[in-house]
């Protein structure tokens, strides 16, 4: 939706006015910073629908900023990054993070990826308020998907908007079985790309260290070996009797 405002974090004026160009060509309103003090700024004063956050930057790196900003904000973060390895992805979205692109990056890419999480946004925020009012309580775990409150062992949760997607899709449909693919495309609403089947492994381990006793011996989220992933819908029958 045209007019919805994007914050460009980067300190490469180079990159920072090249994202502008290409926001502002979609319709978006950019806003530009180029530390990590005036990103903070930005976010409490003009609440940006979308983050797009450079790892690297003068005065803070960007993850920590990931978990400062995820203090006062849901708005989608992605990265962008010079580095490629695996392990920088995985630091990225643990902290918080939506989505990790790597640069160069081609611009229509980008984009689309923008949009993808722009609808998603958009369409939790207008979700009818009787289809949020939903609590599932399950032994040892309670999920409220008005409030996003997930308590596990009496223990208040913080999960991240992108981990608490995945999590109530589950959740929701119990007996069904999602692949990777599926997971990404239905969480991140655009299609999978290579390295993202990678993505969904990372949520998955992330929100099983979060919310499972032991996350190596789960038993909320199951994988089923050479399917996917699903949630454990005989917790349900526990919870009936």
């Amino acid at each position: 939706m045209p007019d919805e405002k994007v914050l460009i974090v980067d300190d490469e004026k180079a990159i920072n006015d090249l994202i502008r160009s290409y926001v502002a060509k979609e319709g978006y309103i950019p806003i530009q910073v180029f530390s990590g003090k005036d990103a903070l700024e930005a976010v409490k004063k003009k609440a940006p629908d979308i983050i797009i956050l450079d790892i690297m930057l003068p005065d803070i790196d960007g993850t920590n900023l990931c978990l400062e900003i995820r203090k006062i904000s849901d708005a989608p973060i992605l990265f962008l990054s010079g580095k490629g390895e695996e392990i920088d992805k995985i630091v990225a979205l643990s902290v918080g993070g939506d989505d990790y692109v790597t640069k160069p990056f081609s611009g229509g890419e980008f984009i689309a990826r923008i949009k993808a999480h722009l609808r998603r946004r958009q369409a939790i925020n207008i979700m009818p308020e009787d289809m949020k009012r939903e609590l599932y309580e399950f032994p040892g775990l309670t999920i409220n998907m008005l409030t996003h409150e997930v308590v596990s062992d009496g223990k208040l949760i913080n999960l991240t908007p992108k981990e608490f997607e995945v999590l109530s899709l589950l959740v929701k449909n119990p007996k069904r079985i999602f692949s990777a693919q599926h997971l990404f495309e239905l969480v991140w609403n655009t299609n999978m790309l290579d390295g993202d089947a990678k993505t969904v492994m990372v949520y998955v381990s992330t929100l099983r260290k979060k919310i499972e006793t032991n996350p190596k011996n789960p038993k909320y989220i199951l994988s089923i070996r050479g399917f996917g992933y699903k949630f454990n819908h005989h917790l349900l029958d526990e919870n009936i009797s």
